[in-house]
């Protein structure tokens, strides 16, 4: 079955971005010109994705208001006569069909993805978080898609990352399958680095089966006292096969702040508008180290 849906959990409280996701979601901090869910939107709708459920939570209406049509903004533009502007302000809310629904209690991974069973029903959907951009020759989940549409059941993307950073994220035990692809075995959520399974990590795409929802209404909690998606996909394994697809993809992890700026700099970097004399500012810097600035500014 075709992989038609999509799933953005965005219900985080974005803790790491504080203060300044305090009356914000962190989903809607700019990289450059654009609010980091709106990168993940298009990577769906460009993978073909036709419908997309984000899993929200209080304070998050700024998304929704996002993607929806802004009719003043519009008329102003049209009357200034911005219509390059104005014509990227109406491809937000045309990308694709966008529902929200609240995640009310915050859960875990699994318990936000639980929200999208009636929903998703009874066919294979994509998953994206909403903190994590990808870039690359094709999008990261066609990636995925390919494979789910060549050998079925999940598919997972993984990247290897150094041990010492595998107590934070989902690890598979896997078995080659040639390629970038593997068979998934076993997966740990954050485990210890002395004794994870590898050092492949599952990053934030992707392609489930749903089988997986009874599993995670069932699901005790685990890691942190919540229901995570890692559990479930291990259950899940033992019923359906899960893969791991070692992704080609860059992948930005913007929900940290030494990632958000690595994706700010090198976006900036690539853009035809703004890249060649942002290069030059980068070039002019002392980038002897500095002290924060005093005062109010800070």
């Amino acid at each position: 079955m075709r992989v038609r849906k999509a799933v953005i959990p965005a219900a985080g409280y974005g803790t790491r971005f504080l203060p300044a996701t305090k009356a914000q979601p962190k989903e809607m901090l700019p990289v450059v010109d654009k609010p980091i869910i709106q990168y993940v939107v298009e990577e769906a709708a460009q993978a073909g994705i036709e419908d997309i459920l984000i899993i929200t939570g209080r304070g998050k209406r700024a998304i929704e208001d996002h993607f929806d049509r802004t009719l003043e903004l519009e008329y102003h533009l049209q009357q200034q006569q911005k219509d390059d502007l104005l014509d990227r302000v109406r491809e937000i809310a045309d990308l694709v069909d966008i529902h929200f629904i609240r995640q009310k209690q915050p859960l875990g991974l699994g318990h936000a993805i639980l929200q999208a069973w009636r929903h998703v029903g009874d066919e294979p959907f994509a998953i994206l978080l909403g903190d994590e951009i990808f870039t690359g020759a094709e999008p990261c989940l066609v990636e995925l898609i390919r494979q789910h549409e060549r050998h079925g059941g999940s598919v997972v993307a993984v990247r290897e990352v150094p041990r010492e950073q595998v107590s934070r994220y989902g690890i598979v035990r896997a078995e080659p399958m040639g390629g970038r692809l593997h068979r998934v075995l076993d997966l740990v959520e954050k485990p210890d680095p002395a004794h994870a399974p590898s050092t492949m990590a599952v990053v934030g795409r992707y392609i489930v089966d749903p089988g997986i929802f009874p599993i995670l209404a069932d699901l005790p909690p685990g890691h942190s006292g919540e229901i995570q998606l890692t559990d479930g996909l291990r259950t899940l394994l033992r019923r359906s096969p899960v893969f791991a697809y070692e992704v080609e993809s860059e992948r930005y992890d913007v929900g940290e702040k030494l990632g958000y700026l690595r994706a700010t700099v090198e976006f900036a970097l690539a853009r035809e508008d703004i890249g060649p004399a942002f290069r030059e500012y980068l070039r002019s810097l002392n980038l002897e180290p500095a002290r924060e600035p005093d005062g109010p500014g800070r």
